[in-house]
């Protein structure tokens, strides 16, 4: 067993630390990272979120999953409101800090490792509803925060010029139209998952490299960023405990779909923070908090291999 959880954790933590010899040998400076990130953002990420919400079941349960997830979101921003006095004067960002995950850069590319590439539509049905805070809820307070206001159709603008998200809405209308269920058993079905997986092949490692490449950590705000982090992590298991209760006892039990909610509650808050707000002085300690909240996802990840694995 111990050998299957290495096997797992272990291309993470060689691909991040391939990133960070990247950065330190000149192989990627910030231009080619922007460029891979692009590739990322653009190409890569939009098909793999395509293809797992095209490929989805939609049923009672996803959207239970969906509402379940939303409100743990909710309650976790609400946390953050409550105990942001206990890192002051770093409180401004931290209720975004405290709420929301990283899915898109890191989710799919850890669940990817669990379940192999072709599996990611378990870690969709976890994931949507996060998707969908992210760009309502969490955007408004973001830019709140940054002191802007974002109106409802800034923040359906942003949705749709997001490819990311046009990437996941498609993939969700034509799996709700019945599209995949139709051409799965067909030639056209068989060329079209070949291509998606040549497409969505390296994602996962180039997803990790890049996160390796970005990895800062600031001793000076070594305090304010561990209690960051350490309530967030208590307060996400709370969260991630009361979500699998209230599923399981309304559902049977699904261990692949456990699995996907474990891995949503150790992950990083999202790394669109820098990208959709003015954070001043607090620039630092939002991407300290991202990149050793990265850290500790990979640490986490121990643990869900080895529950993944587990009879």
């Amino acid at each position: 067993m111990i050998t299957q959880i290495f096997s797992m954790v272990l291309p993470v933590l060689a691909l991040i630390i391939i990133g960070r010899l990247c950065a330190a040998w000149g192989i990627l400076n910030d231009e080619r990272h922007a460029g891979l990130k692009d590739l990322i953002g653009s190409i890569l990420l939009p098909v793999t979120l395509f293809n797992a919400f095209f490929t989805a079941e939609y049923s009672g349960k996803l959207l239970l999953v969906f509402v379940l997830v939303f409100l743990s979101c909710l309650a976790a921003l609400g946390a953050g409101y409550a105990l942001r006095r206990f890192v002051r004067p770093y409180d401004r960002f931290m209720p975004l800090l405290m709420t929301s995950f990283e899915g898109g850069m890191l989710g799919y590319a850890l669940f990817g490792l669990l379940a192999g590439a072709g599996q990611t539509r378990t870690y969709a049905m976890v994931d949507i509803g996060q998707t969908m805070f992210a760009y309502t809820v969490f955007l408004a307070a973001l830019k709140s925060a940054g002191g802007e206001r974002l109106t409802p159709s800034a923040m359906v603008r942003n949705m749709l010029t997001n490819k990311a998200c046009l990437g996941m809405l498609a993939g969700i209308v034509l799996g709700l139209l019945g599209v995949h269920n139709a051409i799965a058993p067909t030639a056209l079905g068989q060329v079209l998952t070949s291509l998606i997986s040549s497409i969505t092949a390296p994602t996962s490692a180039l997803i990790l490299i890049v996160v390796g490449y970005q990895l800062n950590v600031n001793r000076r705000l070594v305090k304010p960023v561990a209690i960051t982090l350490g309530l967030r992590v208590a307060v996400m298991a709370v969260l991630m405990v009361a979500v699998s209760a209230v599923l399981f006892a309304l559902i049977p039990y699904d261990k692949a779909l456990m699995t996907a909610l474990m891995l949503q509650y150790t992950l990083p808050a999202p790394f669109i923070i820098p990208l959709f707000a003015d954070l001043g002085d607090d620039g630092e300690y939002v991407s300290t908090s991202l990149s050793v909240g990265t850290l500790v996802t990979v640490v986490l990840f121990f643990f869900v291999a080895a529950f993944s694995i587990a009879g």
